[in-house]
């Protein structure tokens, strides 16, 4: 075998293009860091860029955020940056970190940290170290365990990270039950990398996941959103995913997901819900124009959660799942709320999960142009996602029937776009405005306009557009049947 084909060439060869990258990252920011670095120095402080920068800038991906440690501490940091940053803020200063913008990047400097936890709360307490070295330790992995020292660019690295990045492993500093007994959301984390980042996670770090899980109940519930959300939106969300049910960690904060692995009917007839839900996100994201769209990778994990509490076998031994879209809009409105997501993001989510099965039965020709506009207007300014998530939702095997869906979506969007092109409908109103109907019915503002403009609205969505002399005698005979004339 030739060196050049062995595993260590290999590995060489991968440690050189993760350098290569460092060094023209590195070059990108340097002017900045490398002026920082100088002014702490003549400070007669340290100064390195470290953690996430490091690693990202190993990996050729360093963005605008830059993160660097210091033995300075707090108010000494910003005696050195008053005058050369173009703007500062002290948001995280009693975590010892100050933050300040410089040339379009923007810089956090913290204290070097000898970090304890509340071991009740296991929220930080923050106590400054006094050397890098025990700084690096603390951290949550080795790939965010390396520092680039500024201006001299020494590169230290006492844990192995360069190798595990070069190997795509994710490992803790010291043991993983030591890093983890710090700080329980590192569990959480790890799950969170290995989506971001796509690297295995060590079988010894794995191991940890499991055994200490339940640690993850001490942790707020923002705190575990953000890491969650940080892990749907990666690149492959799919292995993170696995990682929170495979370790019990799901159990903790979304057991609706762990819920999903239906024990199979002895018929086989209906498919495994969990790995269904696992392949709707992944062709969720393989929709995706710009970016993660967090909404439409939550509705698609969460899209089947109701099956399991409406799981019902016939007489015939067929399985069913009636209103299951109804149930697990609730679910998912209460799981998202426990997890404090904004109102609004939750209410996208919940509402994508409610109108997933809508589509189903276009294709036996029953719906009218009546039909289609209210898929449009109830589906509002989601209806893009929707079809997004209609179209994830097909993960049949059966070449005939998937090819049968896809053409029936592909003429009810048709549809949509001839009869929105004819009516407007991303803004379906009735025929008559407030101040029409009041003056056709000679009544104040009040309920009955209100009744009036409903019933207008629903006659617009069952018959189109209606002219004036129509709208107005439909009005009146309404107004008749309500006693109104």
């Amino acid at each position: 075998m030739s060196e050049a084909s062995t595993p260590h060439a290999a590995a060489r060869r991968e440690l050189t293009t993760v350098q290569r990258n460092a060094v023209a990252e590195l070059l990108r920011v340097s002017p900045v860091a490398d002026e920082l670095g100088r002014r702490f120095a003549r400070a007669g402080h340290e100064l390195h860029l470290v953690g996430g920068s490091v690693r990202d800038a190993l990996l050729g991906r360093l963005g605008d955020d830059l993160d660097f440690c210091t033995d300075a501490h707090p108010e000494q940091t910003l005696r050195i940056v008053r005058g050369w940053a173009e703007s500062i803020w002290e948001t995280g200063r009693e975590f010892g970190t100050i933050g300040c913008q410089r040339d379009g990047l923007r810089l956090e400097v913290t204290t070097f940290r000898a970090e304890a936890y509340d071991q009740v709360s296991r929220n930080p307490v923050v106590e400054y170290g006094t050397n890098l070295t025990d700084d690096l330790k603390r951290r949550d992995f080795t790939v965010n365990a390396m520092a680039v020292s500024l201006p001299d660019h020494r590169f230290t690295d006492p844990y192995g990270g360069l190798d595990d990045l070069a190997a795509k492993i994710i490992r803790t500093p010291g043991t993983p039950a030591e890093s983890f007994g710090d700080d329980p959301l590192r569990m959480l984390r790890a799950a969170r990398f290995a989506a971001q980042l796509c690297f295995a996670v060590h079988p010894d770090v794995r191991a940890a996941m499991v055994a200490m899980a339940a640690d993850l109940d001490r942790i707020t519930a923002e705190r575990v959103r953000d890491e969650f959300t940080k892990l749907l939106c990666g690149a492959d969300p799919i292995t993170g995913l696995r990682l929170l049910v495979d370790t019990g960690l799901a159990d903790r904060f979304l057991p609706e997901l762990t819920g999903l692995k239906l024990t199979i009917d002895e018929h086989a007839q209906h498919k495994d819900v969990y790995e269904h839900t696992l392949t709707v996100v992944s062709n969720a994201v393989s929709y995706e124009t710009d970016g993660c769209d967090f909404v439409l990778r939550m509705a698609a994990l969460m899209h089947d959660v109701g099956k399991p509490a409406t799981k019902a076998v016939g007489p015939d031994g067929r399985v069913s799942f009636h209103h299951h879209e109804v149930v697990g809009a609730r679910l998912t409105k209460n799981r998202m709320k426990a997890l404090r997501y904004p109102k609004d993001v939750t209410a996208q989510v919940t509402k994508l999960v409610g109108l997933h099965l809508r589509f189903y039965g276009y294709g036996r020709g029953e719906w009218t142009d009546s039909a289609v506009r209210r898929y449009v207007t109830d589906a509002g300014d989601l209806v893009d996602r929707l079809h997004k998530l209609t179209r994830s939702d097909c993960t049949t095997r059966n070449r005939r029937k998937a090819a049968q869906l896809a053409a029936d979506y592909d003429a009810l969007e048709e549809r949509i776009t001839r009869i929105a092109a004819e009516e407007d409908l991303a803004r379906v109103r009735p025929d008559l405005d407030g101040n029409a109907i009041m003056e056709l019915l000679g009544v104040p503002p009040g309920p009955v306009v209100g009744r009036a403009w409903q019933h207008l609205k629903e006659l617009r969505l069952e018959r189109g557009p209606l002219d004036r002399d129509e709208a107005e005698a439909e009005l009146r005979r309404w107004a008749a049947e309500q006693g109104l004339s």
